[in-house]
């Protein structure tokens, strides 16, 4: 068996390695989808309102009079640059929608994230230390249901109470216009851009806009994290260096806090890399309810729209995004286990 300072880089050479199959995989799937739906993408898209002539001239222009063979090399070619094509319906490259909308994106996506964390952890852990007691069984259907529920329907749910019935919170969007005219755009992310600008209303009204759709992705995620954390709890404590440190006198907190929580965290990070493809279509269904402007609610629309190049490209970004967390995500657990290096 090979030593662990020699496995690992080995380990993270071949990890890396498979990104190239893992996307190229991903992207000739999408390819192959999206052109095998019936008619022609273009009249599909903008048939009504363009002459034969103008619909010939984009078809040439997008390179869909090509062979199917020249179209797929041509648009390995734009993914291995980041070009991703442009829309049919408005002729915008994907890459400028990705740095316009991709910022809101990413804000939800991390707030959700921590959300989940922070109800799931310690729910999970709960559970699993109380097993079977009148606080398991209700931590147990709460984390059914958060994860059952549709995204959607929690989404008008809390839309319809702390925005139509209490008046809390805002209903949709990312802010008032008038923040979003204000606050200058330097990074596409509104609240840091707002954070820079150093306007506190614009920060607040932000957070304001962004806690309904957070919370309603994060309890999604957060179902997986009290399932996960339970049984980690369950198996962590059955250990016989938990038993040892009880038999040593070791107070039971701190063998709950400094043993069995921090080892039951261990096998959460595997699987933290599976989750962002459900927090990407999450993210989707969850911009499409409160109208948050992110790829999620762009994707809805070009697919109204029937406009195929832009949802290639948007859904080639999203598994490419998958693709490189999951691998950071293998990497990281390489580091912590070194168990998973051989």
């Amino acid at each position: 068996m090979a030593s662990a300072g020699g496995s690992l880089p080995r380990y993270i050479v071949q990890r890396v390695l498979l990104i190239v199959p893992m996307v190229l995989i991903l992207v000739t799937i999408v390819f192959l989808l999206l052109r095998v739906a019936p008619g022609d993408p273009v009249s599909a898209s903008v048939g009504g309102r363009l002459s034969e002539a103008a619909q010939a001239e984009r078809r040439a222009a997008l390179g869909l009079d090509r062979p199917l063979y020249v179209q797929y090399f041509e648009y390995l070619g734009d993914v291995a640059t980041l070009q991703f094509g442009e829309t049919i319906s408005d002729n915008r490259p994907i890459l400028d929608i990705v740095k316009e909308n991709g910022g809101a994106t990413l804000t939800l996506a991390v707030a959700a994230f921590l959300i989940a964390l922070a109800i799931g952890l310690p729910l999970g852990a709960i559970a699993g230390r109380f097993r079977d007691s009148a606080g398991d069984v209700v931590i147990r259907i709460f984390g059914v249901i958060t994860y059952a529920a549709p995204v959607f329907y929690w989404g008008l749910l809390f839309q319809l109470l702390f925005a139509g019935t209490l008046g809390w919170l805002p209903s949709s969007g990312a802010a008032t216009p008038v923040t979003i005219f204000e606050v200058e755009t330097k990074t596409h992310i509104l609240l840091i851009d707002a954070i820079i600008a150093g306007d506190s209303d614009a920060v607040v009204d932000v957070l304001e806009h962004l806690i309904l759709p957070a919370f309603t992705l994060g309890l999604l995620l957060s179902g997986i994290f009290i399932r996960l954390v339970r049984v980690n709890m369950l198996q962590t404590l059955q250990g016989d260096y938990i038993e040892a440190a009880r038999a040593r006198g070791i107070g039971e907190l701190r063998v709950l806090r400094a043993h069995a929580y921090r080892n039951a965290l261990v096998p959460l990070v595997t699987v933290i890399g599976l989750q962002v493809a459900l927090l990407m279509s999450g993210a989707v269904l969850t911009e499409a309810t409160f109208n948050w402007p992110g790829l999620g609610n762009e994707l809805i629309e070009y697919i109204n729209q029937r406009d195929y190049a832009a949802v290639q490209g948007i859904i080639t970004l999203f598994a490419v995004v998958v693709v490189l967390v999951s691998i950071a995500i293998d990497i990281i657990t390489a580091l912590i286990d070194p168990r998973v290096r051989y």
